[in-house]
């Protein structure tokens, strides 16, 4: 009867280990991403494809909104190219203003960004196993649920508990997150905050 059972016994015996084994292999290398960061400090800097608006007091004829080129660059009237790219929207504004000073007394000027893209190195970027990978503009205290409604989700083939936030923001540290859990079965305890520059990594199931 005990010879009987040696069979069966070893069969279970592999499987636990053949279950071990995949588990371990499963098992991220990367510490879990921390549930909030600290964003204090941030401010909007303004990006190829934005759009601002440009309010020079008293003078509306001068007043207009115009888009950011791809060169990061901006033209108005009196206003030949200014670099806009790089700049918070007080600091462009002090930049027209010196250029307007040499047509305009005492030029007092407003920039207002109406259509958000930003710089590449403060977007969102996500690739991999998203079912529409692409570049999204940071907001201030956006979640990683937010960057998944914003993408439309995970595919079929997600590896979602293996997905990974490569944040440029701290030398390219790399941090764990449950995309699955979060995503398919709704755990808020797996949302965590991004933060600007943040590249999301989705790899693919391999079974």
């Amino acid at each position: 009867m005990m010879l009987n059972l040696l069979p069966h016994r070893a069969v279970r015996l592999m499987a636990g280990a053949l279950l071990a084994a995949m588990l371990a292999a499963c098992a991220s290398p990367f510490p879990p991403a921390p549930p909030t960061v600290d964003t204090s400090g941030y401010t909007y800097i303004i990006g190829a494809g934005d759009t601002v608006n440009i309010i020079v007091w008293r003078n509306p004829e001068l007043s207009m909104s115009v888009p950011v080129r791809p060169d990061g660059k901006i033209a108005a009237p009196l206003v030949d190219e200014v670099v806009a790219q790089g700049k918070t929207p007080v600091q462009l504004a002090r930049d027209i203003e010196k250029v307007l000073a040499t047509y305009v007394r005492d030029p007092v000027v407003t920039v207002l960004v109406s259509s958000f893209v930003g710089p590449y190195d403060q977007q969102i970027r996500v690739v991999g196993a998203a079912a529409r990978p692409q570049a999204l503009a940071y907001k201030a205290k956006m979640t990683l649920l937010d960057v998944m409604i914003a993408v439309g989700g995970l595919t079929d083939f997600a590896a979602g508990n293996s997905a990974t936030i490569l944040r440029t923001s701290e030398g390219n540290k790399q941090y764990s997150v449950r995309l699955r859990d979060l995503v398919k079965y709704g755990d808020v305890s797996a949302n965590v905050e991004m933060k600007p520059g943040d590249i999301l990594i989705i790899p693919q199931s391999y079974f």
